[in-house]
């Protein structure tokens, strides 16, 4: 069995920080959202991993390697332009082979990981298993409709009017049946063939499509929201551990992790928080669900429920929280400035200024 990993697209809803930097690189709990996801489908069994790169290929490649780190054996496989997922299973056909396959997308995060799934995937071998989860606002997802013994019996992508709340989860799993599915399809409205199409070809051919709705945790981690919503589960899961220096004007309360070469001055860590190594964090606070990647600095500042990236200075601003900070930024105070009312008024005004 093989591994198909989409770590292609844009990233548009992280913005600006995928302006600079792939959308599956941004770090959760200071490791890269495309690692936990290596890691499950090692994890699983799984050791032949084609990852799909676009236009952030040479980045992707540069972090993930060959795969070795990991356990695996990578082949990368260019897409020149986001047209969807069934697209990624049609250019990826010679390397899949006739293998069995389980498609992650690289951006998802999943509690608990995917080795149960893909073992009964293996004892029972359906053409297709997708799995579904429950969501607050199934419009932003492709959404299943089951029948009442819980047969999957239609599928939908980005409905207006959903007929249920179960969304597909970002991992998939294919017999070669697949492969018929996607050349049968055409693109939808968006302009991109969409594995949803390919899925419901194979339900109207009566094929054995299944379904697992999954209690756990998963995050699809395309927008802040939920990027710092996976880092808090994180860091949650965080054993205790300070590798780094603390001195003694210094506080460490609960699962607070500071890695070798890190170093904390005068200052009150609140875990769950993770410190990277060389970062320095001084004459400050810095709370719950924090992650603070290697060679930052935060002076005479309080960070709380954030992700801050490597080489990033907070100095001196009071308080930051529910943040997301990109690599190498510098965040500084204001300069003062005289206050000031600019006014133009008619004849005959009356105003009244809070001074």
């Amino acid at each position: 069995m093989k591994a198909l990993v989409l770590s292609g697209g844009a990233g548009t809803r992280l913005r600006p920080i995928t302006h600079t930097s792939a959308k599956q690189l941004v770090p959760v709990a200071n490791k890269p959202v495309l690692f936990y996801g290596l890691e499950s489908i090692a994890a699983a069994g799984i050791t032949e991993v084609g990852v799909i790169v676009g236009d952030t290929a040479e980045e992707i490649q540069e972090a993930v390697g060959d795969g070795s780190k990991f356990g695996l054996e990578i082949t990368y496989i260019p897409q020149e332009r986001p047209l969807g997922l069934a697209h990624a299973v049609l250019i990826a056909r010679d390397w899949l082979g006739d293998d069995d396959f389980v498609m992650y997308l690289g951006d998802n995060f999943i509690v608990g990981g995917i080795s149960g799934l893909v073992d009964a995937f293996r004892t029972h071998r359906p053409d297709a298993q997708i799995l579904l989860t429950q969501v607050a606002d199934p419009r932003a997802f492709g959404v299943a409709e089951l029948d009442s013994s819980g047969q999957v019996v239609g599928l939908e992508e980005k409905p207006e009017n959903p007929k249920s709340d179960l969304a597909l989860v970002g991992v998939y799993l294919f017999t070669p049946l697949i492969h018929e599915a996607v050349r049968a399809i055409r693109p939808s409205w968006r302009g991109e063939l969409e594995i949803t199409h390919a899925i419901q070809h194979l339900i109207d051919s009566r094929a054995d499509v299944r379904c697992t709705v999954i209690k756990g945790y998963w995050k699809d981690t395309g927008n802040v929201v939920d990027m710092l919503e996976v880092n808090r589960t994180v860091l949650e899961a965080l054993d205790r551990r300070i590798d780094g220096e603390v001195d003694e004007g210094s506080e460490t309360i609960g699962r607070v992790v500071v890695e070798e070469g890190a170093r904390v001055v005068n200052s009150r860590i609140v875990g769950p928080v993770v410190i990277g190594a060389g970062s320095v964090v001084e004459d400050s606070y810095v709370g719950p669900f924090t992650s603070v990647a290697e060679n930052c600095r935060i002076t005479e500042s309080e960070v709380e429920f954030s992700i801050v990236l490597r080489d990033s200075s907070i100095l001196g601003v009071g308080r930051i929280e529910n943040s997301l900070i990109g690599r190498h930024v510098e965040v500084t105070p204001a300069p003062s400035v005289p206050s000031a009312h600019r006014l133009v008024l008619g004849d005959h005004s009356k105003v009244q200024i809070r001074t």
